[in-house]
């Protein structure tokens, strides 16, 4: 059995709600899970002081969980490489600097392989559309990662589950309405491909458990709700516990409770392997 938390959009700067935080900090604490998986938005505005409380998230879960985080698009100053002119890796500079240098991190733990993939490019013709609003919000992959991925998942043990860590959603949201990344009946084909049994992302602000049917096994997406005052449609705060076990895979969505001040238990899904 593996154990896992998943937190995505912890804004931390204006919308960042401390008393959430702080229960989410003692969750991990009194849990001890065997991963905690941040999916990015990390930050609000990319600064260095949200970076530096983001960093002292991540070491205080490291004390008793492996982790594995990767930006979202407001980690990335994209004005700084606008359309990819430019040293693009000063988009990253902070994020480098205060959370890790490395982008696309693969975390390796008995019996489960988790590959982190960038999908924030900032604005760069891989994340045009004909919608401005989508100016450096929407994500991408490219061929180039998905080979990487498929690389990463050859080395590791043929039965592990193999879980992809992202920021952008890549199934339409239930209020939003929007894929968060670009071309995902091509993204979800490459995942089919490559046998994710599980893929951990963000970004739509409102918690969704999905479920895939075309692997061997099926694709679970976990979408973790922001945990910030930026919650889609007025919905509370949210993050998703994860096991996976033998043979299937639980998610279970633990919602924010003023009342309690904590997380409690909310819906929860259970899918055969």
């Amino acid at each position: 059995m593996t154990r896992v938390l998943h937190v995505s959009d912890l804004h931390f700067g204006k919308p960042a709600v401390p008393e959430q935080i702080e229960a989410i900090e003692a969750v991990i604490q009194e849990e001890k899970f065997d991963v905690v998986a941040i999916s990015g938005d990390l930050t609000q505005r990319a600064r260095s002081g949200e970076f530096q409380r983001a960093r002292a998230f991540i070491r205080l879960a490291q004390r008793v969980s492996r982790t594995i985080v990767v930006p979202g698009n407001h980690d990335v100053k994209w004005w700084r490489a606008p359309m990819e002119i430019g040293p693009v890796h000063g988009m990253y500079a902070n994020y480098k600097k205060y959370i890790d240098e490395d982008l696309e991190p693969t975390l390796r733990i008995p019996g489960a392989t988790f590959i982190g993939l960038l999908t924030a490019h900032g604005v760069s013709r891989h994340t045009l559309t004909w919608n401005v609003r989508d100016i450096g919000v929407i994500g991408a992959l490219r061929k180039a990662q998905l080979e990487r991925a498929a690389h990463e998942f050859g080395e590791s043990v043929p039965d592990d589950w193999r879980v992809i860590v992202m920021h952008h959603n890549p199934v339409k949201g239930e209020l939003s309405q929007r894929h968060g990344l670009r071309n995902t009946p091509r993204i979800l084909g490459a995942f089919a491909d490559l046998g994710v049994n599980l893929v951990l992302c963000g970004h739509d602000h409102q918690e969704a458990v999905h479920y895939i049917e075309h692997t061997k096994r099926g694709t679970v997406i976990s979408t973790a709700g922001t945990v910030s005052n930026r919650s889609r449609g007025g919905r509370p705060s949210s993050i998703n516990a994860i096991e996976l076990g033998e043979r299937k895979i639980d998610v279970a969505t633990l919602i924010w409770s003023r009342e309690k001040t904590g997380f409690v238990p909310g819906p929860e899904r259970s899918f055969a392997a």
